[in-house]
């Protein structure tokens, strides 16, 4: 998608900025606290999770359940045992004295009723350890008294394991897609916008949570594939961006949120969304070189590096797939069609982009160069809405392991029946065509439902966008809270996908 949200609007910026920082993922320890089994039941229950955790910092989250009366205002206090200091939260008004943390509801989430949640997080710093707090209490009572310490290796369950699902390993094969046991197989599923923004904005590496509860709220919608956008300046580690949120640390938080995609037995597609190159002509969505917005078509300079190098990393993981750039549109940067597909395919010197341009070609050899076989989707001119010549330009690949990505929402030229059956059924005869990003801009579900019924009738895939708790009328927004509740639109693909059932 080409507009806001992928950069959120601006109220929710302004939020982030205040809160919400996510940092480089090298653990994620998800702790329940439960009581006694010989106790009687808390008045409050209380799960801990450490989302990110870096060399000096992390970030956790917080949710409490109310056991007890219904209450009409609320404060949670926990100790740290090592040190850590709470720096900045969000969802509560956080303050620290001593070892003791506390959480004290806003004005807007004071009520709690009995048998319900709330939920907060914070960004805190550590040294040394990062033992989990132990005790909790909720307005001074305590919560759950024997807990598990993550820590304690003699610990049964692994909290750090998000699960043991299996992703499959997807190849074409002819036009359709097939698992190592050669049946056939759709990707169905949404995309999890974050990774492409808040990092070259200087915020975090994610927008809300990647702990396993997020992931799974995906998995139980039915979902079967994960679509999450990439910066290459971000994983690359170039010098605009904060090293706390690039190289290594960036790199390290893609590889975490893969890993817990994969164990819920869905399917990860990394994709190219912003990138480097100035480009001020007809539709550019900004003025800077850097990828702080989405340019009409790849770098030379660092995007074939990217690839390398997220090909190298990725190359003995056949289950995750590499979608090359996100929305290409060089037919915006000049009227003659043969030249927009010729800029699409080959790259160089490109009518009216100025900087030199990677085609997708130079992309699928830069992933084979490294030796990485896996399957790779490859979108149209106009926004990866236009198709038509996708067929007599699409790129040589060595492997024979390439698809067609299509974008539709319902402003796009085409998005009616007629159009899909002039334009996509073509391609999807002789390829794997995977609409990576379905949507609509009306805070409904009609035009997906149409959408997926066309797709359904021909046994194709699609991806919603996007898995994010934006404002729906700044765009498609498929949640209101990552635990799954769904906006009005989301409801129609939650509903879709959990009838289909694959």
């Amino acid at each position: 998608m080409r507009h806001p949200p992928h950069h959120p609007p601006q109220h929710v910026l302004s939020a982030l900025r205040a809160s919400l920082v996510a940092c480089a993922v090298t653990a994620a320890t998800l702790v329940p606290l439960t009581g006694t089994a010989s106790a009687a039941a808390p008045a409050c229950a209380v799960e801990y999770s450490v989302t990110s955790q870096w060399d000096s910092g992390f970030q956790a989250a917080v949710k409490v359940t109310n056991n007890g009366a219904a209450k009409d205002s609320w404060s949670l206090s926990f100790d740290f045992a090592d040190g850590q200091e709470v720096t900045q939260g969000w969802s509560a008004k956080w303050s620290q004295s001593g070892t003791t943390a506390t959480a004290a509801n806003e004005s807007w989430n004071g009520t709690l009723a009995t048998g319900a949640s709330v939920s907060a997080g914070f960004i805190g710093s550590w040294s040394g350890a990062n033992t989990v707090p132990k005790t909790f209490k909720l307005n001074g009572t305590t919560c759950n008294t024997d807990i598990t310490d993550p820590t304690d290796p003699t610990d049964p369950t692994d909290p750090t394991d998000p699960g043991d699902g299996t992703a499959p390993a997807l190849k074409a094969s002819g036009n359709k897609l097939v698992d190592a046991t050669g049946a056939t197989r759709r990707i169905l599923g949404v995309n999890r916008s974050g990774g492409e923004f808040m990092c070259v904005q200087g915020y975090g590496i994610f927008d809300g949570p990647v702990d396993d509860a997020s992931v799974q709220a995906i998995a139980d919608w039915k979902a079967n594939a994960v679509r999450i956008p990439l910066n290459e300046e971000c994983w690359l580690g170039l010098s605009n961006i904060k090293p706390e949120y690039g190289g290594a640390n960036y790199q390290s938080a893609i590889k975490d949120l893969v890993t817990k995609v994969k164990a819920h037995g869905m399917t990860p597609i990394l994709e190219l969304h912003w990138s480097y190159g100035q480009y001020t002509g007809n539709s550019a969505g900004c003025s800077d070189v850097h990828a702080t917005c989405q340019k009409p078509m790849p770098d030379a300079q660092y995007t074939p590096a990217f690839w390398s190098s997220v090909a190298t990393a990725y190359k003995d993981d056949p289950t995750v797939v590499f979608d090359l750039f996100n929305e290409p549109y060089p037919d915006r940067a000049t009227s003659n069609l043969t030249e927009a597909w010729t800029c699409w395919k080959d790259g160089g010197t490109c009518p009216g982009i100025g900087y030199e341009v990677a085609g997708m070609q130079d992309l699928v050899d830069a992933i084979r160069t490294s030796g990485a076989g896996n399957l790779i989707l490859a979108g149209g001119l106009a926004y990866s809405n236009d198709l038509r010549q996708w067929l007599q330009h699409q790129p040589d690949d060595p492997a024979g392991n390439i698809a067609a990505a299509y974008h539709v929402y319902n402003f796009n030229t085409c998005a009616s029946e007629s159009c899909w059956d002039e334009q996509l059924a073509p391609v999807a005869a002789q390829v794997p065509l995977i609409a990576g990003e379905i949507g609509e801009n009306t805070c409904s579900h009609g035009f997906i439902d149409r959408v997926m019924k066309w797709f359904d009738d021909r046994k194709l895939s699609y991806l919603g966008w996007t898995w994010n708790t934006w404002d729906c009328s700044s765009g498609p927004s498929l949640i209101s809270d990552y635990d799954g509740t769904p906006t009005a639109f989301g409801a129609g693909l939650r509903d879709h996908l959990q009838a289909v059932g694959e």
